[in-house]
């Protein structure tokens, strides 16, 4: 039976739900692969890879990178490595449905992440719903804006951007429980039943209120992303 690791430095084809995704695969941890599409390198947990094939279509292949990742000489190639090695770099991640955040993984914890955007500043994605990520080279900056330009909470970035300057708890359901009564954005607010005042948080459910004032539930275990503006 084929494997991912078998299959390094090959064309590859991998469906991730709706989405394809062809390039030559780097490399392939246990719980993550390293595809390069033509132009960037794209960090894809295997829990979203629904299957994987050698790719038959010459006409999707791409050319072999010029230059190699900025992480390929990562002794242990896992998520959680991978996330944490981002710290402070400019990175983009996809939690699906044309959904991409821009911006710096300022914290890592047991099932969540901390991101700064500098548009919609401090957001907490769930590493579950991580389709992808794409860490930038070290001259590339959000918007071409300079460090200057970045900020989080009272303080300048000098070197990118620094840890949350105030304590997150580990989890994200116990993080949202201190976030009630606060007005949230989940999903980016695509969907109006998704941005409201929340009420409470209980047994893996969101109680939020919605603008007309009805009340609805939804499964944390369903929602990529929370803002808190």
């Amino acid at each position: 039976m084929t494997d991912l690791i078998t299959l390094q430095g090959k064309q590859v084809n991998l469906q991730l739900g709706k989405e394809t995704i062809n390039g030559i695969l780097l490399d392939a941890g246990k719980d993550i692969v390293v595809i390069f599409n033509g132009q960037r390198y794209i960090y894809i947990p295997l829990l979203h890879v629904h299957h994987f094939q050698l790719n038959s279509n010459k006409d999707d292949y791409v050319d072999s990178p010029s230059e190699s990742s900025a992480f390929a000489k990562m002794d242990l190639l896992n998520v959680k490595e991978v996330l944490n090695k981002s710290k402070a770099v400019f990175t983009e991640i996809y939690v699906g449905k044309d959904l991409s955040y821009y911006g710096y993984i300022t914290n890592v914890y047991n099932d969540y992440v901390a991101f700064y955007s500098p548009i919609y500043k401090l957001i907490f994605i769930s590493i579950d719903h991580i389709k992808w990520l794409v860490p930038f080279n070290e001259n590339s900056s959000p918007y071409t804006l300079n460090n200057m330009n970045l900020s989080l909470g009272k303080s300048h970035v000098h070197l990118r951007v620094s840890p949350t300057n105030f304590p997150l708890l580990p989890n994200l359901e116990d993080q949202l429980k201190k976030e009630a009564g606060k007005l949230v954005i989940f999903d980016g607010g695509k969907d109006p039943k998704k941005v409201g005042l929340l009420k409470k948080i209980e047994n893996n459910l969101a109680e939020i209120i919605l603008a007309k004032g009805e009340n609805i539930c939804l499964r944390l275990s369903h929602i990529k992303s929370i803002q808190i503006p």
